[in-house]
């Protein structure tokens, strides 16, 4: 059983930048792939970013030069560094990650960015 706990989520003015975190409650060195994914009211959730166990990444289109995904071994935790944020980035992110064959998620942090 893996527990997510995500933080960092708020609101910025346009072109400003967030930094949103989740800690896992086992060592990230057993999750397969961890990342990052948002989901608009009455939408699918959507990949933002995601990064394996072998550091490979993984970038939506939208989130491409403008996101970073990266781990922080020491905290079991993985970061999403969200930059040059849009208001259409406004919305609610999701923490998620593979572990044991099962897939386990956060409980949401909302980012708002205003015009």
């Amino acid at each position: 059983q893996v527990q997510l706990v995500e933080s960092g989520g708020g609101l910025v003015q346009a072109g400003g930048s967030l930094r949103l975190s989740c800690a896992a409650s086992v060592s990230i060195f057993s999750i397969t792939t961890m990342g990052w994914y948002r989901q608009a009211p009455g939408k699918q959730r959507e990949l933002v970013a995601s990064i394996t166990i072998g550091g490979s990444t993984n970038y939506s289109d939208s989130a491409k030069g403008r996101f970073t995904i990266s781990r922080d071994y020491a905290k079991n935790t993985w970061i999403l560094q969200m930059n040059s944020l849009k208001p259409e980035d406004t919305v609610t992110y999701y923490c998620g990650c593979r572990a044991g064959g099962r897939n386990y998620w956060g409980q949401g942090t909302q980012v708002t960015v205003s015009s």
